[in-house]
């Protein structure tokens, strides 16, 4: 299960692949759980406030919003908690999204999001030494991939406010190319990517409709490449 992807870069792909203006400020091209991001959210969305003041006018339909990956749900104690909490709530299975404790009122308050990347890695155990190859996987053509979310937004009692989200993912067991990829004998998992035509009816659509989207990515469109890694264990290209 993805726990690193990159970011888009150049910033103009923002707009011309989402309809959205790129960050204020450039986002580093390798993201972890709970680190900065940014989702995209339906314009309408009370929290697209928490954008900066002076970010450039948004086209209608949708917002890109500065966010923390790693879900902090609203009812979340306190914000060293939320901490704590945001690596394992970096993904929500698609089948446990509407139940799961930390997902639902998500789900149901029609939070849902799309995560803009270029790229997520996962690891390729499959070498016999017992230690994995980090693989990019990537579109095909190059185009970058918008990838279902929810999103939440947590405040302490002392008006400190979080904005975060979580990458929605289905099983991939039987998936021509992501089923190769992560430990042996566990379950394999993959980030729901949307269809380009599909981003508008994703944020809008109704809870019970937005399971119609929890679907695997056409294998044939995704292409997996091992990241070479330097005597420091830096694949290159990371830092870049």
């Amino acid at each position: 299960m993805a726990t690193h992807y990159e970011t888009l870069h150049p910033a103009d792909t923002y707009l011309e692949a989402f309809g959205v203006e790129p960050p204020a400020a450039p986002l580093d091209r390798h993201l972890r759980p709970r680190t900065s991001g940014a989702c995209i959210v339906a314009a309408t969305e009370p929290t697209s406030a928490a954008a900066p003041v002076d970010a450039a006018p948004q086209p209608p339909g949708r917002v890109l919003l500065p966010a923390q990956w790693g879900l902090v749900p609203h009812w979340v104690k306190s914000a060293s908690d939320a901490q704590l909490r945001a690596p394992k709530l970096a993904h929500a299975k698609a089948d446990l999204a509407s139940t799961g404790t930390a997902f639902r009122d998500a789900w149901f308050n029609g939070q849902r999001c799309i995560v803009p990347m270029q790229a997520f890695f996962e690891d390729d155990w499959r070498n016999g030494k017992n230690k994995p190859v980090p693989t990019r996987i990537a579109r095909v053509d190059g185009k970058p991939m918008g990838v279902a979310g929810l999103w939440a937004r947590w405040q302490g009692a002392d008006g400190e406010v979080i904005v975060s989200y979580c990458l929605l993912t289905v099983n991939a067991n039987n998936h021509a190319l992501l089923h190769r990829y992560g430990p042996p004998g566990a379950e394999k998992n993959m980030p729901v990517i949307l269809n380009e035509g599909a981003y508008g009816a994703w944020l809008s659509a109704r809870p019970e409709k937005a399971k119609e989207f929890m679907r695997q990515y056409a294998p044939q469109k995704l292409t997996a490449n091992p990241v070479e890694n330097k005597a420091d264990k830096v694949p290159k290209g990371w830092l870049d």
